[in-house]
């Protein structure tokens, strides 16, 4: 009796197959796959989460940019301000869509939908479910970050080849907010819980020195700034597209790995827990 070897199941099989899963979650890349078959017939829905960020960039960096010239960042040096703020909405679109990804989806799901329960049917468990939805945010949100980073460039606010590294640089800001998202979602009641979610992020949006310096802030509010995670994404992702690397980059990733490892762990707990009870 002979058997035959079972077909490849496409691309996003085999992108999903090399993607490395931590200890206990190594079914997750299946639910990848599955998000990856379900968003296909809508695609234009994650088109869409494209363009908020390029109007930003050019509505601020453009229009406001004429009126504000250059701005001072430091020792000396003045850049214009499109180069100044195009960073800022890489970081921060990194943000909003991991949170809205891996906060609505996963509520809808767990809530409304109640996918998980007939997820748990099959050999995934709870942490393949949480490790598969983080994932899948960061998946839509490197493809928003290569396209932003390309009309960046293409608009002229590239002024080094660091910025090729902006692109994992966001996917790490993703992964720090998505874990961080899912995990609030495990939390929500109604969709009325999601105003919760919008007054954390605007406030970081608007004052994690994303339109204007740091320095612009009185000393007490600066240190207040410094400790919101925003900050650490659009620090970084700042310092690689200018092309000015130094060791505080070091400190803007290890912030960002802690708050995405402990969110991953944070939410598997949780969806553990509500799953199995």
């Amino acid at each position: 009796m002979t058997t035959t070897a079972a077909r490849p199941r496409g691309i996003a099989h085999q992108v999903a197959r090399a993607i490395p899963m931590p200890a206990g979650a190594g079914m997750a890349r299946t639910l990848v796959e599955r998000n990856f078959v379900s968003f296909r017939r809508t695609w234009s829905i994650i088109v869409s989460g494209f363009f908020e960020p390029v109007f930003f960039l050019f509505a601020m960096g453009v229009g406001i940019g004429s009126l504000v010239g250059d701005v001072d960042v430091g020792g000396g040096r003045a850049i214009p301000y499109l180069v100044f703020v195009a960073p800022a909405l890489l970081a921060s679109s990194a943000m909003n869509g991991a949170v809205f990804d891996s906060t609505t989806n996963v509520f809808f799901k767990l809530k409304y939908a109640r996918l998980y329960d007939s997820v748990l049917a099959t050999p995934l468990g709870p942490r393949d479910v949480a490790v598969g939805e983080i994932t899948w945010a960061l998946l839509r949100g490197l493809v928003y970050s290569v396209a932003f980073l390309l009309v960046a460039a293409a608009a002229g606010a590239v002024t080094s080849w660091w910025a090729l590294l902006a692109v994992p640089a966001a996917t790490l800001i993703g992964w720090a907010f998505a874990s961080v998202g899912m995990s609030a979602a495990t939390y929500m009641r109604t969709w009325a819980d999601f105003d919760y979610i919008q007054l954390a992020i605007m406030p970081m949006f608007l004052f994690s020195a994303t339109f204007f310096p740091l320095s612009a802030y009185p000393a007490p509010l600066q240190w207040v700034v410094q400790v919101t995670p925003l900050y650490h994404g659009v620090a970084m992702v700042r310092e690689l597209m200018l092309g000015e690397i130094g060791p505080g980059v070091l400190v803007h990733v290890a912030y960002l790995f802690a708050m995405g490892a402990i969110g991953t762990v944070w939410a598997a707990a949780r969806v553990e827990r509500l799953l199995l009870r």
